[in-house]
């Protein structure tokens, strides 16, 4: 990975560069990779599992088709690329058995942007295949799996080429940093963050979801489904509560105040850094999908996942906090390495995450872990 950032920092300034050309999860299956470091977004995805069932009977149900096109936005690497395939066909085989039907060939392209480790996904597509072929055999029909690279705040496919498309936990990042004023010492919205800075990437997230929306509306048939998940807030978010918990970027970015305090980083670096991501209240998604206008919303819901219940480990309840902050510091690092690595160096990661982790368990110490606010949407083409 370092190689890489050199090359990039030779040729682009910094944080000028087109994000797509930075961000990315980390690659393979090494301790740091995201592939290891999901379990969160795992949940999200089997939390939803109902809602996706739901959907796709009703797709299949009204126009029985051959086949059916899918499309995953943001399908990343590792074991959660396969999971909403599975769900998917899981969903395809019950409806035809209760309908008497046979069940539909399956065409489904995988996105994500180009520096995404598509190898390693096609290196476990055998594993995928065979147990398809041993858990439903003959009674499912064939399903092929091929990659789409690209933005997917741009157009993808042909026009009215797709029966469904997925996308989850891949919504809230910008298609680009948002333009931000000043953000002085933070690297994301904070409680110390001016008004100018929560509209300036509340205007970043409504520009990408309008291009995404309208993109899609294009290559969607009509009485086709869409279904998203997607990293948000609460309606009722107000961060001048005194009960107000800062956010797992809030505590990166004070970590690297720490660092910028010691001499580690220089100041000008971390002012120059912005997170970008924006997690949406249900209102403001609700209200720019219905104002595009191409889409009905059939469900949208708001649930919680925390970062200590995502946890994939047998023994999470009786670990430390020191051992809890270094899993849950693993899984910020599996998403944000590359654009951290990028502007601040790579000498400097070790350093960051394992001071980042001692944050997260002092906090831990001070509040109950309140998870990560999710929204679920689930939406037919008009």
């Amino acid at each position: 990975m370092c190689k890489l950032m050199e090359v990039l920092e030779r040729d682009n300034a910094r944080m000028d560069i087109q994000l797509h050309k930075v961000l990315r999860m980390n690659g393979g299956d090494g301790h740091n990779s995201y592939a290891n470091n999901s379990p969160l977004q795992n949940k999200v995805i089997l939390r939803v599992k109902p809602i996706l069932q739901e959907s796709i009977a009703d797709l299949y149900s009204k126009n029985f088709p051959d086949c059916i096109t899918m499309a995953d936005m943001g399908c990343s690497s590792g074991p959660n690329t396969f999971l909403p395939i599975w769900q998917v066909i899981e969903a395809l085989d019950e409806t035809c058995r209760r309908l008497n039907r046979k069940p539909p060939i399956l065409q489904v392209f995988l996105n994500d942007l180009p520096e995404n480790d598509f190898n390693f996904i096609f290196k476990t597509l055998p594993s995928f295949h065979k147990k398809l072929e041993e858990e439903k055999g003959s009674n499912f029909g064939p399903c092929f799996i091929a990659a789409m690279p690209g933005n997917f705040y741009e157009r993808l496919f042909p026009p009215h080429s797709l029966h469904f498309v997925y996308s989850s936990y891949s919504l809230q990042w910008c298609s680009e940093v948002p333009k931000i004023p000043v953000n002085k010492g933070n690297i994301y919205l904070a409680k110390t963050s001016p008004p100018s800075v929560h509209r300036a990437y509340l205007n970043q997230f409504e520009k990408d979801m309008k291009a995404f929306l309208s993109c899609r509306s294009e290559e969607i048939i009509q009485g086709g489904h869409m279904f998203i998940t997607i990293y948000g807030r609460d309606d009722n978010y107000d961060d001048s509560s005194h009960k107000y918990t800062p956010n797992m970027w809030e505590l990166l970015g004070i970590t690297l105040n720490d660092m910028v305090s010691e001499g580690l980083i220089e100041e000008s670096k971390l002012d120059s850094f912005n997170i970008p991501v924006y997690g949406p209240s249900a209102e403001e998604l609700k209200n720019l999908i219905e104002a595009q206008g191409s889409f009905t919303i059939n469900r949208l819901e708001t649930f919680k996942v925390g970062w200590v219940e995502a946890m994939d480990n047998p023994y999470k309840d009786s670990m430390d906090k020191y051992k809890r902050g270094k899993h849950i510091a693993s899984r910020i690092r599996g998403i944000s390495e590359s654009l951290l690595a990028f502007h601040f160096g790579c000498e400097f990661i070790d350093n960051i995450f394992q001071r980042f982790s001692i944050k997260i368990e002092e906090q831990l110490e001070l509040t109950m872990d309140g998870g990560n606010t999710n929204h679920v949407v689930s939406m037919t083409k008009k």
